[in-house]
């Protein structure tokens, strides 16, 4: 577990300084997650059954930047990611739903959070496997699964198979691509 901590620190040095000096990333294919272990092993196989322009919530570039704010811009719409420990949910403890911050689809739930020592708020499922797609992110040098929310397509985080049981998932997500609504603020959300 230290050296996926470790791992997981250095990538996200490595993503920050690449994206500072606008390192382009390599194309990504999309599949739908299903869950089944044999969809996040990182090969290159995968099948691109959800195009960008399938999305159901659609905005133009233009858009997007009227509604996000630059950050949450970088991560969602440009695959950005957030230095680790000093962003708004990796301790956030409270009950309640994690939703999309571009189109505000709900994504993951408190009841599925749990320290992974990363320093990036994780979970072990989302609410359904239908709210979130995979592509595939050859980047830095390494091949990982993206996660995006299926709705918008906007970059969420990562999945890795080092999480805890009963999935053995570990969804790595940005706080910048997410709002978090309390439960008492929201009564369906549970």
């Amino acid at each position: 577990m230290k050296y996926a901590v470790l791992i997981t620190a250095c990538t996200a040095i490595i993503a920050t300084a690449l994206l500072l000096v606008n390192a382009e990333e390599s194309p990504a294919t999309i599949h739908q997650h299903t869950g089944d272990q044999a969809d996040i092993d990182m090969v290159a196989t995968h099948q691109d059954t959800m195009p960008e322009e399938d999305y159901p919530f659609k905005k133009t570039e233009a858009e997007w930047k009227e509604i996000l704010t630059s950050k949450e811009y970088r991560i969602l719409r440009e695959r950005g990611t957030e230095l680790p420990y000093v962003n708004e949910y990796d301790d956030n403890k409270r009950e309640g739903i994690y939703v999309c911050g571009g189109c505000g689809q709900k994504l993951y739930s408190s009841e599925h959070k749990y320290d992974s020592g990363t320093g990036w708020p994780s979970f072990w499922k989302p609410l359904a496997d239908s709210l979130v797609g995979e592509r595939e992110d050859n980047s830095l040098f390494m091949t990982r699964t993206e996660i995006v929310c299926s709705n918008c397509g906007g970059h969420l985080g990562h999945v890795f198979d080092d999480g805890p049981q009963p999935t053995g998932l570990r969804y790595c997500m940005n706080s910048a691509a997410m709002d978090f609504i309390p439960k008492n603020e929201d009564s369906t959300n549970q």
